[in-house]
Order: structure tokens, then C-alpha cells, then sequence
């Protein structure tokens, strides 16, 4: 078992009774998280391969064109698990630029459709190296909205330290659990702002027998998944 694999369930465990919704993901752990919870709980998601095909069993299903997302996250029938280069303990993200607007030290992505997911759908993110500049106390630009700026709802942030939620009276961060050999004290120290630090956190739940064949032997035998974590 390999850390990488634990963000592969973890990331699973995002769309776990969700029902017949598109999955959307940025990143090869997401995207094999999708495919691996579309092989095991939860056979009604609908899976793509990144671009218009949509996939059952590794096999083509159907076909979605890029214009037929638009109508799914405007029917709030998509979760999208996107990246995101800065976020705040709202869940604020900025995908956009580092520094201030007027001149930013970096020029990223733009927006892109940050917003609208965030408004329209359930949003999750895959965060490959957490540490305390990507977890900022506030995010150079909002490209994607948290809670204290109506998001729909933005639910859980996977990184390769640990999983968090929102669950909180006021909507901000949470500590859900560890991956194994990680402790809290380094989730704290790698975030730029306060926690909410359960009394008790449980580590992140490690792939079954057949998750672990079904993510070696099928769904990513050549082993990319762990060239995503440092």
C-alpha cells in the first residue's frame, strides 16, 4: 500500500452516495478515485475519460459533448474535484494569479469555470502537496467561492497528508482524518491558518484486497499515480 493508493480511495470516498450524477476531476488520482468508485460503490456514477467519452468499466458507455456539461452543472448534477493553488479555511480558491492583482508575481489559469461549479454543484478539491502555500489565510483572488460567499457546497479537500471537510457550525476547515504515518501535528504545521482539530481523528481509510488489484492491475498498471505524490 502506497500513500499515492490512499489518496485513490480517498478521493473514492468524495462521490460515495452521490447517485447518478458526472464526476468531474482535475488529476490522475482523481480521476482514478472516480473510476475506482464507479467500480465498487457506487456503479451509477457517470465516469469520463477527461474529454467526451463516458466510460463503465473501463469500457466506452456513451458520449457527452463539452456543450452537454453546461446544462449539468447548471442542473447541479455534476462534483467537480478540482486543484487549486491557493485556498482559504472557507474553502475559497484561487486558481488564478499569486501576489496582488495590480501585479502578480504569477499569471496561473484565469477562472475558468471555477465559478460556476462552485455556485451550481458540489466542489471538492485534490491538493498534491499540502503545505502552508496552498492553505493561506487568504486566497490573492477568489476564482472559486467558499462558504461565507454562498457556494453551494464544497465538501471535502483531499491531500497527500490528509483528508478535511467542512462540517462546522461556521462552514470553515476540518481535520477529518490522517493518512497512516501522518500525524496531526504535521496537517497543522503544513496549513496557513487554524483548524478544526477533532478530540479524536481517525486515519483515512485504506484500500480493500480488490481496491488495491483493481487500481494496480486495471486502472493504473503502469503506476503514474505515484509520480502525482511527492
Amino acid at each position: 500500500m502506497t500513500r499515492a493508493e490512499i489518496c485513490v480511495v480517498a478521493c473514492a470516498e468524495a462521490w460515495r452516495g452521490d447517485g447518478a450524477i458526472l464526476a468531474g476531476f482535475a488529476g490522475l488520482i482523481p480521476q482514478l478515485g472516480a473510476r475506482l468508485a464507479q467500480r465498487t460503490f457506487a456503479p451509477e456514477l457517470l465516469v469520463t475519460d477527461g474529454e467526451a467519452t463516458l466510460l463503465r468499466n473501463g469500457e466506452p458507455e456513451g458520449w457527452l459533448p463539452y456543450r452537454a456539461v453546461f446544462a449539468m452543472v447548471a442542473a447541479g448534477t455534476r462534483h467537480a474535484m478540482m486543484g487549486a493553488s491557493q485556498l482559504d479555511r472557507f474553502g475559497n480558491q484561487n486558481i488564478s494569479c499569486v501576489g496582488e492583482w495590480e501585479r502578480p508575481r504569477s499569471q496561473l489559469l484565469c477562472v475558468r469555470g471555477a465559478p460556476g461549479n462552485t455556485v451550481n454543484h458540489p466542489v471538492s478539491y485534490w491538493i498534491p502537496r499540502h503545505s502552508p502555500r496552498v492553505f493561506v489565510d487568504r486566497v490573492d483572488m477568489v476564482s472559486g467561492v467558499g462558504h461565507d460567499r454562498n457556494a453551494y457546497e464544497i465538501r471535502r479537500v483531499v491531500t497527500d497528508l490528509a483528508v478535511l471537510d467542512f462540517a462546522t457550525p461556521d462552514r470553515s476547515m476540518r481535520l477529518r482524518s490522517v493518512h497512516p504515518g501522518v500525524r496531526v501535528d504535521d496537517v497543522v504545521e503544513a496549513t496557513g491558518f487554524p483548524l478544526t482539530i477533532p478530540r479524536d481523528v481517525p486515519r483515512t481509510r485504506e484500500p480493500t484486497d480488490a481496491e488495491r488489484a483493481l487500481i494496480r492491475e486495471q486502472l493504473d498498471p503502469a503506476g503514474r499515480r505515484e509520480r502525482e505524490i511527492r
